[in-house]
């Protein structure tokens, strides 16, 4: 196994436990709603510490319920994501291109203007003797 495939390996391990272990060791069951969100756990804490808080203002968009709120949510990342992807796409696809139009460039003093007749020589692999 390479040491780009462990790596890769173990990433994806630390990942599925982030994911896993929070549900496997029960973190949350004293809470009503025990993975709710951040915004959530604010408006609770400030209703505990200061019951008389009016909000600065309202949301623009109320969603009609909690599963398109997640919906959107879920389009706002993935909107995200692609744009992150397009984004390194096209700098590696750059980047390539550079190289390969490096590649393709003669290198100084060869080419045409190495002398009369040295360009035009081809030597074959398995000629010199």
């Amino acid at each position: 196994m390479t040491r780009n495939a462990k790596i890769n390996t173990l990433l994806l391990l630390a990942v599925a436990a982030l994911a896993v272990l929070p549900l496997a060791l029960g973190l949350g069951d004293h809470k009503e709603e025990p993975f709710a969100g951040a915004d959530g756990e604010a408006e609770t804490a400030i209703t505990e510490l200061e019951p008389d808080y009016e909000p600065w203002f309202s949301p623009l968009y109320e969603p009609p319920s909690g599963e398109i709120e997640s919906g959107l949510f879920a389009l706002q990342a993935a909107v995200g994501a692609g744009v992150l992807a397009y984004y390194f796409g096209v700098r590696r696809g750059r980047r390539q291109g550079e190289e390969r139009a490096r590649q393709q460039q003669p290198a100084p003093g060869t080419g045409s203007d190495a002398g009369p007749g040295l360009a035009d020589e081809a030597v074959s692999p398995g000629s010199r003797a």
